[in-house]
């Protein structure tokens, strides 16, 4: 049976919708008479730019496309003991009629925060709030929760869950290509982090499905409704995983009227350089180890040395020498000044300078003959001089250092004196000299690095650094050599300058080494950050053990304080529990989210049995019929989400160990089955082929995980590996395999799942 109040509620969702549109009308009017204004001052340019931007942006946060413009309502009563009640419905946007008056609040406005945080016991003044479902612009059901005496909840009580059948409808719809805003759903743990201050760094704890990505992005917008001024203009920093993670939520803010927010991975922050290979992961662990940070002040400050010997420099007549001794006192007050490597080049030359020309001036007082400067000029004694002179108190002339610099500068002996006790350094160079030298690299590791771990970091020099393959390990020492160097000249700042930021949000931030954490540090203007991410689903090199492991390594200067979520939104039941297992075994005492909701389809269990099954060799051309048995299976799960997902097509992730991709993917081809991976199609078509690295952070309505066992093996932390794989979906979970099953699966199969043969 229909509300009653649903033509009124349709009825307002129509006016509001009509007056969307006049707005956007207005505002497009007033976009093309900013672009009719041509002529006037530099002033009238600059007023009539910054209409053109306001209309611009304005006009892309009118941009809804099929999203919903209004999903709440609340009642509150205007006084505590008072019988009538004020009413809002609670938006996207902020929309008011030709009268001012509001039709629609914005979902981050103090006025909207009760219709995520109310609660029975707490109602914040609220005598009713009512969430909507709508298609677009048609008002298909209401739910109310009353709050008045004699009201009812109408919430997962036990979960503490709010507007519980709209929740649950948003949950159970296709996943496409891309992450959903749940502007419309969020409940109350994660309304209260995103409404946190914005000091300081609050770390999400939160396990697979909380909907910890959806919340930090949500807090990106509600800062910088918030916190306008400053934050548009330093500007917020999103940092994920891959990029078919950024991909996959590139459209949550734009859908919640925030369009300037940067989108990076961790070593997309550093631009000059990009991985194009890899190395072992016993390297990659020691490139991220926090003592790399020390090991690269050595190897700046080795290039920063006094001469090995004399240098003559010949002047006119007269003989310059820099000594060693002279130099190692030119160095060493260059050291004792603050700043980066190549800024305090500029002081030793200026010491250079001075040193000569205090040994050109005295030479000249030893001798009676023509002026160092005259010399120079190859004038005669007593004629003027061209070098600007000074006058000593003999009328003997004294050379100024900076001109004496600008005549020795080029001179070959003096570039290579200067190159040699403080050379100007790009990163690359630095890093490409020293790990291709290995007394550098003995001599920087001493006492700090193990003989063996020295040994590790060399690789045979490449022609030059532009020739060099660099691995994701090296980037985040560039950028710390980067920072230690500052550019190479003062021209080059801006190009080279690492841009800071107002907020950062990270995200699957437990997976970062020590070294880049220090990177995405260096880019916070104030220590301002929000970090999500699940300890129990870190499976990088640097698997920490605690939170605290974390923000020791980044600028906490304001103290951290951390938020949990508890309840996950993603996987059924039927997949936690056997999540939960693994859990179980990879971190006993750690606990898995409570989920939500049943699909009443249990984990299916696909094993192979024909040739190589239980041998643990696979990949052989005896094991084709292996890949068919993926590829049935992708099949089959196809079938099924499209069959229960309303019309669309669903999505399907088939998560594959790294190296039985090219065994999975000949399959896929042969089968016809057309399958997006990272870098190629991912998130772009049904089905996405993803070794697990690319998976993080990602959901699908189904997933196939093939070969846990080969995941457990090949990750430094197999089972929390797995832990993340069988997580990745909301509907349905097949485990696909010839190996015997790692220890928390293999007493899953229940007795009537046969071994498959083709």
């Amino acid at each position: 049976m229909a509300h009653p109040d649903l033509p009124a509620e349709q009825a307002h969702l129509d006016r509001a919708l009509a007056r969307l549109e006049v707005v956007r009308a207005q505002t497009q009017d007033q976009l093309r008479e900013a672009f009719r204004e041509r002529g006037g001052t530099f002033q009238s340019f600059t007023e009539r730019d910054i209409r053109v931007r306001h209309s611009l942006n304005r006009l892309e946060k009118l941009q809804l496309g099929r999203e919903a413009l209004i999903f709440g309502r609340i009642d509150a009563a205007t006084h505590p003991d008072a019988e009538t009640v004020e009413s809002f419905h609670i938006g996207r946007l902020a929309l008011s009629d030709a009268d001012h008056e509001p039709l629609v609040v914005d979902w981050r406005a103090p006025v909207a925060e009760p219709f995520y945080r109310a609660t029975w016991a707490n109602p914040m003044g609220l005598r009713r709030r009512r969430h909507f479902l709508i298609d677009a612009k048609r008002v298909l059901d209401l739910e109310d929760e009353l709050f008045a005496p004699g009201g009812s909840e109408g919430v997962a009580e036990t979960l503490g869950l709010t507007g519980s059948s709209v929740l649950m409808a948003a949950l159970g719809r296709a996943h496409t290509g891309r992450m959903r805003d749940i502007v419309a759903t969020v409940q109350a743990e994660q309304d209260e982090i995103i409404r946190a201050p914005l000091p300081g760094v609050l770390v999400v704890q939160g396990g697979p499905g909380t909907g910890k990505t959806a919340v930090a992005l949500h807090r990106a917008a509600y800062l910088l409704y918030t916190h306008r001024f400053p934050l548009e203009g330093q500007g917020v920093l999103v940092v994920g995983p891959n990029p078919t993670f950024l991909r996959y939520i590139d459209q949550v803010l734009p859908s919640l009227g925030e369009t300037g927010v940067e989108l990076s991975t961790a070593t997309g922050l550093y631009r000059s350089a990009r991985p194009v290979t890899t190395e072992s992961p016993a390297t990659a662990r020691l490139k991220g180890d926090p003592r790399m940070a020390r090991f690269l002040r050595r190897a700046v400050q080795q290039r920063e040395r006094p001469l090995r010997r004399a240098v003559q420099i010949p002047y006119g007549r007269w003989a310059l020498t820099l000594t060693p001794a002279a130099s190692a006192e030119i160095v060493a007050a260059a050291k004792r000044r603050s700043g980066p490597h190549n800024a305090r080049r500029r002081i030793v030359e200026t010491l250079l300078w001075q040193h000569l020309a205090e040994q050109l001036t005295a030479q000249a007082e030893r001798w009676s003959g023509p002026s160092p400067a005259r010399a120079e000029n190859g004038e005669e004694d007593g004629a003027p001089g061209q070098m600007g002179l000074g006058q000593t108190g003999s009328g003997q002339g004294q050379v100024r250092s900076a001109d004496l610099g600008d005549a020795l500068r080029r001179r070959p002996e003096v570039v290579e004196a200067l190159e040699r006790m403080w050379p100007r350094l790009t990163p690359e160079a630095l890093w490409h000299d020293l790990l291709g030298a290995k007394p550098l690299i003995d001599q920087a590791a001493r006492g700090l690095l193990a003989p063996a771990e020295a040994e590790a970091l060399y690789r045979p020099r490449s022609a030059s650094e532009q020739d060099v393959s660099w691995t994701p390990a090296d980037i985040p020492l560039l950028d710390e050599v980067s920072w230690l160097l500052g550019p190479i000249r003062p021209e080059l700042a801006a190009e080279r300058q690492q841009r800071t930021h107002g907020h950062i949000v990270v995200d699957e931030v437990q997976d970062l080494t020590p070294m880049e954490l220090r990177m995405v540090g260096r880019r916070s203007l104030s220590g301002s950050m929000t970090l999500v991410g699940d300890i129990a689903q870190a499976t990088g090199p640097w698997a920490p053990g605690s939170w605290d492991d974390v923000v020791a390594h980044l600028p906490a200067r304001r103290g951290w304080r951390k938020a949990n979520l508890s309840v996950s939104y993603r996987a059924p039941s039927e997949v936690m529990e056997l999540a939960a297992a693994v859990l179980a075994a990879a971190l006993p005492g750690v606990e898995a989210p409570e989920p939500v909701r049943q699909t009443g389809h249990g984990p299916r269990f696909l094993p192979w049995d024909g040739p190589g099954a239980g041998d643990g060799r696979g990949g052989g051309e005896d094991d084709a019929s292996f890949g068919s048995l993926v590829a049935r299976t992708v099949n089959e799960e196809v079938r099924a989400v499209a069959s229960t997902s309303g019309g669309e097509d669903g999505s399907v992730g088939v998560l594959v160990p790294a190296a039985l991709m090219d065994e999975v993917r000949g399959a896929l081809d042969r089968a016809g089955v057309t399958a997006g991976e990272a870098g190629a199609g991912a998130l772009d078509v049904q089905v996405s082929l993803l070794a697990l690295s690319n998976a993080k952070g990602l959901e699908f309505d189904s997933v196939v995980v093939v070969e846990p066992a080969r995941i457990v093996s090949e990750q430094g932390q197999g089972l929390r590996a797995l832990y993340v794989a069988l997580t990745r979906c909301t509907r349905r979970l097949a485990i696909v395999y010839r190996e015997p099953l790692p220890g928390p699966l293999a007493g899953w199969p229940t007795g009537d799942q046969k071994a498959v043969k083709t």
